[in-house]
């Protein structure tokens, strides 16, 4: 009885990390994106950190730097709107079944899980666009418009490509990473 309350707890706790970096990180993508489609879309850019930073309101009918917005809407309604929801459901059956995954690679999916479902969402409400409002960079040289859900797939595309060398390094100088 001791060994199965021990199990299920620690598999509890194995879950709460990431399910507050999903909660949160969804949470904040779609009340960002309220934000900017309440104050900024008829606004004009805004400029910040001597347009390092700019705010600005738009509406993107493609994948990641607008992969895909030219195609027809029924094209793009499968490929942007099924094909991510078939795979977003997949994920979290590969979060179960794989019981061997770290903590630092179950947050990396909950990034990613976070990020896809947030700009899902948006695809499903708002008529297949994806709500973007923020732009980096310095001088012409500029980031694509991108909102909190891209940050979040990007960082957890980062995560899971940077931990295995990470564990390789710690291994290779006789540390040990979690």
């Amino acid at each position: 009885m001791l060994a199965t309350h021990h199990s299920s707890l620690s598999t509890r706790t194995r879950w709460i990390l990431p399910a507050l970096v999903f909660c949160s990180c969804l949470g904040c993508d779609q009340w960002t994106k309220r934000l900017a489609t309440e104050h900024l879309k008829q606004t004009p850019p805004t400029p910040y950190l001597g347009d390092t930073l700019r705010i600005q309101y738009a509406e993107n009918p493609g994948a990641f730097l607008g992969a895909g917005g030219g195609l027809p809407a029924q094209q793009r309604f499968w490929l942007l709107v099924v094909m991510n929801a078939v795979v977003l459901i997949a994920i979290p059956a590969v979060l179960v079944a794989r019981r061997d995954l770290g903590r630092p690679q179950m947050v990396a999916v909950a990034l990613l899980l976070a990020g896809g479902i947030g700009n899902l969402l948006d695809r499903v409400f708002h008529g297949g666009l994806v709500i973007d409002f923020l732009n980096m960079g310095i001088g012409p040289l500029r980031t694509g418009i991108f909102n909190v859900a891209d940050m979040a797939i990007m960082a957890g595309f980062a995560l899971l490509i940077l931990q295995p060398r990470a564990k390789m390094e710690a291994a290779n100088s006789g540390g040990s990473l979690p």
